[in-house]
């Protein structure tokens, strides 16, 4: 984990300020961001339009902001794509949803080789449908040994799912004799998630000004920075994702200590 040893500025726990300097300290940069992406269909409905065109237009952001993070130097970026809670939507609007990010796949393949980029997935990507996992998979096995940057899509994720998983793994190893019940530590948790082989988010970013974790890495964000912008996703600009970078560089992050 980054220590940030600066003066805490303001909250943001809302809309950053809009300063005109949004110059950021590569040296002092989050390693992990991770995103809810939240608002595409309150941007359609603002609109008059179907839900799907609002997810259509977030699919844009998601473009530019993989694009921003990378040209910058984030190491690792988690998107909040789709939840478990997501398949109790209208069929209409998951197989809408799974058809764009079928096409993602495809589209993007090319820049996340040509820019370093290696996708992953975390979640129970096997509910996915066949020919959406036959293009995830391969998209991962093509940018594989890309070292960039982590590209996580949360997909089919819950982060109370992922601890369920985590301890069922645990359990089994100690039914099997390969684990004592002492032996069971908050670091032996954490790699039994996805996340397993990363760092926990720095900063997480969530748009559309809900004040909700919506059940995403509910472990790893224990001591993360949160970010809430009443942007709504398809608005949310690389202008707005580098003032909050430099917002959060105004933080102080003490993890539970005191100043000295």
């Amino acid at each position: 984990m980054m220590s940030v040893k600066k003066k805490r500025k303001k909250s943001l726990n809302s809309n950053p300020s809009s300063p005109t300097d949004t110059n950021i300290d590569p040296q002092n940069l989050p390693v992990h961001v991770a995103v809810i992406m939240d608002g595409n269909g309150r941007w359609a409905k603002k609109r008059l339009l179907n839900r799907i065109k609002g997810h259509e237009k977030g699919s844009e952001t998601v473009r530019t902001v993989v694009r921003t993070c990378r040209e910058i130097g984030i190491r690792v970026l988690t998107l909040y794509a789709f939840s478990t809670e997501n398949w109790r939507r209208p069929q209409s609007e998951i197989a809408a949803l799974m058809a764009l990010l079928k096409k993602f796949l495809i589209s993007e393949r090319k820049e996340m080789l040509d820019n370093n980029i290696r996708l992953n997935a975390i979640g129970q990507v096997e509910r996915l449908p066949e020919d959406v996992r036959r293009e995830l998979h391969r998209s991962m096995k093509l940018t594989e040994k890309n070292d960039g940057m982590i590209l996580n899509l949360a997909l089919s994720y819950g982060g109370r799912a992922e601890i369920v998983k985590a301890i069922q793994e645990i359990a089994r190893d100690i039914k099997s004799g390969g684990l004592d019940a002492d032996s069971i530590t908050p670091d032996l948790i954490s790699k039994h998630l996805y996340t397993g082989t990363m760092p926990d988010p720095d900063l997480l970013i969530r748009t559309s000004g809900e004040m909700r974790i919506s059940n995403f890495l509910l472990w790893q964000i224990a001591y993360t920075e949160i970010c809430v912008t009443d942007t709504l996703w398809p608005d949310f600009s690389k202008e707005e994702l580098l003032r909050i970078l430099k917002n959060y560089q105004e933080r102080e992050r003490r993890f539970g200590k005191v100043d000295t």
